[in-house]
Order: C-alpha cells, then sequence, then structure tokens
C-alpha cells in the first residue's frame, strides 16, 4: 500500500467507526453493560472513537529522535498484551472510558466527528521524521505501522460494539482489513507458532482450541 492508499483506509476505518457509534442502538444502551467487561456501551463507544482521536493527538505532538521500533515488536514489549493474553483487564482505562462517556452521546458523538473532520488534513502532511512517538509506551513507530495499529483497535472494538447492542459487524474496506489481519496474524504466530496458525486456518481435525492475538 502506498501512504496515500494507507491514509484513506485509516479515515474510512475511523469514520465506519462513527457511523457504528452514532447508530440508534448505540445511544439507546449508552448506559448499560457492553460485550467488554468493565466498560458501559457508551464506554466502548469512546474507547472506539478515541482511537481517532489518539492518532490526532500523537501527530500533532512534537517530534521525538526516536528509532522505530518493528510493529511486532510493539505487541511483543507491551504491557497491555501480556495482561490481555493472561485474560486480565485493565479496570484504570475502562473507568476514564466509563467516565468520558457520562458526558452523554451527543457529547462523545461530536467530538469525534471533529477529530473526523481534522484528520485528512493532518495525515496528507509531510512528516519528518515520519514516526509516531507513542508517548504511554514510552517508543515510536513507523507512521504507517502506527495506523495499522489503530485500524486493528478499530476493527475488534467495532465488533465489540456491534455484539454489545445486537447489531451486525461492519465490514470494512480491503484496505483496512487486509493489513489488520496481518497485524493479528503475526501476534498469533508469535504467541502460538506458525503450526497452530497453519492448522486453524487449514486443517481443523488438529486445529488447537485457539489462536487467539490477545
Amino acid at each position: 500500500m502506498t501512504r496515500a492508499e494507507h491514509t484513506a483506509a485509516f479515515l474510512s476505518a475511523a469514520r465506519t467507526a462513527h457511523e457504528l457509534a452514532s447508530s440508534p442502538q448505540v445511544r439507546e444502551a449508552w448506559g448499560s453493560e457492553s460485550a467488554c467487561a468493565g466498560l458501559t456501551v457508551g464506554g466502548l463507544a469512546h474507547h472506539l472513537l478515541k482511537q481517532a482521536g489518539n492518532t490526532e493527538r500523537l501527530m500533532t505532538a512534537p517530534p521525538v529522535d526516536a528509532v522505530p521500533i518493528p510493529m511486532l515488536e510493539h505487541y511483543a514489549r507491551a504491557v497491555w498484551v501480556r495482561e490481555s493474553q493472561a485474560g486480565r483487564t485493565d479496570p484504570e482505562q475502562d473507568e476514564q472510558d466509563n467516565a468520558a462517556a457520562s458526558a452523554g452521546p451527543d457529547a462523545v458523538l461530536a467530538g469525534g466527528s471533529e477529530v473526523l473532520d481534522r484528520l485528512p488534513a493532518l495525515l496528507a502532511a509531510p512528516r519528518d521524521p515520519d514516526t509516531v512517538h507513542i508517548a504511554w509506551q514510552g517508543w515510536s513507530l513507523g507512521t504507517e505501522d502506527f495506523l495499522t495499529t489503530r485500524m486493528m483497535e478499530i476493527v475488534v472494538h467495532s465488533d465489540d460494539l456491534a455484539a454489545s447492542v445486537g447489531l451486525p459487524t461492519p465490514d470494512f474496506e480491503e484496505g483496512v482489513i487486509t493489513p489488520v489481519l496481518g497485524l493479528l496474524t503475526g501476534v498469533a504466530v508469535r504467541r502460538h507458532g506458525q503450526a497452530a496458525l497453519v492448522r486453524a486456518l487449514s486443517r481443523p481435525q488438529r486445529a488447537p482450541a485457539t489462536v487467539s492475538a490477545f
């Protein structure tokens, strides 16, 4: 994918997420428990839309002179990945999203819409260095790798949100789902090994019980 194609894919994913979060079903269930334990539907919607917001925040931060790490190394290092793979959630993060959602769907969705309006110009601007520093992790990714990580979050949490309110999971365009599935497969191979993934995709009689990346 070219940089322009990568940017277009990210914007498409972010818009799909906002459309889902704006649905009447999500609005009506805003204060109810979501499919993600510890998060209300509104908290989950906020977390989903925050992927675009975090993209804006990090890409407008002052540049950091740091060599970017490979995308899969990002997941090998991140504490939250190990916690997720061990079946643990992040109560502090859940509380933050639930608290932000208490402003109500109109405020959360309006804020998300404003971010979407600003993102095209931001993503089209040249970057030097062409990296994004993830402040809460302490390392940097190449811009395209960073956008792929945000698309993965959007795809996965869109499924969570749709399942929470009985809606079909949105279909994402090929430019979104192809790199996302590549990322998830790469993380899953590191966790379970090549044979497990090959069998899960081609030999169900020998497939393991799970090949979940997280």
